[in-house]
């Protein structure tokens, strides 16, 4: 397996975590001393902390599943590598994505020891406030790669 298919599937695995509703998976390919920024700001810091606030998080909250699209995975240097992608929101008991909940996802994972381990990811909103046409398109995207 390349690097680049490695830190995809790290970013895969993640996205499953959420999707399957379980912090530990979820925080599973973060490093120990991984961040998560999250969709509304809030912050949480080393792989134990995330697990905790992300189990939290699926025991309180009806969660809505991801559809993702991974637009690139570059690599920055030996041993670091960012992954952009691109994400929408099925509502539970829906079958259409939420088009207000899409999303741009940013991955940064470094290689230690011989694994690959995330070391920062971000999720923030895609508002493109009073453009439309961009929101509809991200949406389109994401409906393709739903299939």
């Amino acid at each position: 397996m390349s690097d680049e298919q490695a830190v995809a599937a790290l970013y895969e695995q993640l996205i499953g975590g959420w999707n399957d509703r379980n912090g530990e998976k979820f925080a599973a390919p973060f490093a120990e001393d991984g961040h998560v920024i999250g969709y509304d700001g809030s912050e949480q810091s080393g792989r134990d902390q995330i697990a905790t606030e992300m189990q939290r998080i699926f025991d309180d909250h009806e969660t809505a599943s991801y559809v993702a699209s991974v637009r690139s995975v570059q690599l920055l240097a030996d041993g670091a590598a960012l992954v952009r992608a691109v994400v929408g929101m099925i509502p539970p008991g829906a079958s259409e994505l939420n088009r207000e909940r899409n999303a741009h996802q940013t991955v940064v994972a470094t290689r230690r020891d011989g694994d690959w381990r995330i070391v920062l990811f971000q999720n923030t909103p895609a508002q493109f406030h009073g453009r439309p046409d961009l929101a509809e398109a991200l949406t389109q995207e994401l409906r393709r790669a739903a299939g």
